[in-house]
């Protein structure tokens, strides 16, 4: 992507006032100049990058960038200090301190003495050889941010402070350019934008620089015209795993976590792209006219990545393959909505910067209560299940509701059902980990991370009364 500036807006703390509903969100206009450069986005002669496999690449017709966004709420940094800024009850908010204290406590005991987490461990990411230092940077990151966010429930600054010396040692040694050249940058630049928005980079000019670093990373990693991809094609807009990926979904909303974290504003290219990126991963018709999405349910939940014709874990955990290669013979391939991925599209629609009016984001809602549950991921199991909390969490936080109604009519106080599900998940010890063998989390350095990160949310004050 082009090397353009970005303004990042610093959210100052403030005493809290306490108010009976959200406050209206503000809106923003995107200049009509901006909005037609990138629905007619052209590569300008460049050539396609020779990642790209051109025979794979489909295009498509692009979606209209809106007139006006909606700024999110501000990023909260911070868990609330009085329980009646959450509305739970005595024994909800205690088990949610209680739990969330016991793992911190347990990350803080079983980190490294160079301070980080996963040091010295290798991983495989999706589609990617073994990375091994990348991927403790990353995860040390986002580790970085759960204890940035609940100073109250740690056991004094300690962790906190020696995450924070691994993560600038790792940047002083290999800078974000070197740590992407393992195949995981978007994660590392992402996770490293979070944690340092959450430990406060504004009272230290070193680190704010840093993060300014980190979005200028995480806004030329995304694939757009700079790498020869047009609008019309379906890498446009996405972040992968780095210097080699082909996007996704999980990669390009950790982009989009990071962008809202450091105060980007929905109405940069940066994200209207990635909402390019986003529309034609969606299940939905109306709006994706992708093939498989013209073929499939129709039912507003996301797959993986819309990239190269589409990928689902979803459509493999049915059976179907993964790209929907195995299904039945004379049916029209289509490729199936899951959990995680979901509440990842939902929540990036918001940050986006689009309304509840706006059919994409009514449809994965509707998704969401037609799916509600928090005893596994819906449509892969118990796979990724802890990536899947933190995702729901994070996203029904920035939607401003307080309760999901169900397909059947009941009610759901989502806060108080993610904290009894993440109490009844915890070992005796404080950590989580998952039986379930993929992505990672059976880690559970990983698993606490996304489980303290999680709860924090839901201990966070809601919107209208941070």
């Amino acid at each position: 992507m082009m090397n353009t500036p970005i303004v990042i807006l610093f959210a100052a703390v403030i005493p809290i006032l306490p108010q009976q509903d959200p406050p209206e969100r503000p809106s923003k206009t995107i200049p009509a100049e901006i909005r037609d450069r990138i629905e007619a986005a052209t590569p300008s002669g460049k050539a396609l990058d020779s990642r790209i496999d051109a025979s794979k690449i489909t295009e498509l017709d692009v979606p209209t960038v809106p007139e006006t966004v909606l700024l999110p709420a501000p990023p909260v940094h911070r868990i609330a200090t009085d329980r009646g800024q959450t509305r739970l009850d005595d024994a909800t908010w205690n088990t949610a301190t209680g739990s969330t204290r016991r793992g911190l406590a347990w990350l803080a005991r079983n980190q490294s003495r160079n301070g980080g987490w996963m040091e010295g461990e290798v991983v495989v990411p999706t589609d990617q050889p073994p990375r091994e230092a990348a991927a403790a940077v990353a995860v040390t990151g986002l580790g970085l941010k759960a204890f940035a966010q609940a100073p109250e429930l740690a056991e004094g600054p300690g962790p906190r402070d020696q995450a924070l010396r691994f993560v600038r040692r790792a940047l002083e040694s290999h800078g974000f350019d070197g740590l992407a050249a393992a195949g995981l940058g978007n994660y590392v630049a992402s996770s490293i934008a979070m944690g340092l928005a959450a430990n406060g980079s504004t009272t230290d000019p070193g680190d704010a620089g840093t993060l300014g670093d980190a979005v200028l990373f995480l806004q030329n990693n995304q694939w757009d015209e700079s790498e020869g991809v047009s609008a019309r094609q379906d890498w446009f807009g996405g972040a992968g795993y780095g210097n080699r990926g082909r996007p996704d979904l999980s990669n390009t909303q950790m982009m989009l976590d990071a962008l809202y974290d450091a105060g980007v504003s929905p109405d940069e290219p940066v994200v209207q792209k990635a909402l390019v990126f986003l529309s034609r991963t969606q299940n939905l018709k109306a709006t994706n006219p992708a093939a498989w999405a013209q073929a499939g349910s129709n039912d507003g939940g996301f797959v993986y990545p819309p990239a190269n014709d589409g990928e689902s874990f979803g459509s493999a955990a049915a059976g179907e393959g993964r790209y929907g290669e195995t299904m039945p013979a004379g049916v029209n391939r289509s490729l199936r909505s899951y959990g995680s991925m979901t509440y990842a599209g939902f929540k990036s629609l918001l940050f986006a910067g689009l309304g509840p009016e706006d059919p994409r984001v009514a449809a994965a809602l509707g998704w969401v209560r037609d799916h509600w549950t928090l005893s596994e991921n819906p449509g892969v199991g118990q796979q990724g299940v802890f990536y899947y909390l933190h995702a729901m969490a994070r996203a029904l936080r920035a939607s401003g509701l307080d309760e999901i109604v169900d397909a059947d009519g009941t009610k759901h106080d989502w806060r108080a059902e993610m904290i009894t599900e993440l109490a009844r998940r915890q070992r005796s010890d404080g950590r989580w980990f998952n039986d379930a063998d993929r992505w990672e989390e059976s880690r559970p350095e990983l698993a606490t991370i996304y489980a303290c990160l999680a709860l924090e949310e839901a201990l966070k004050p809601r919107l209208g009364m941070e």
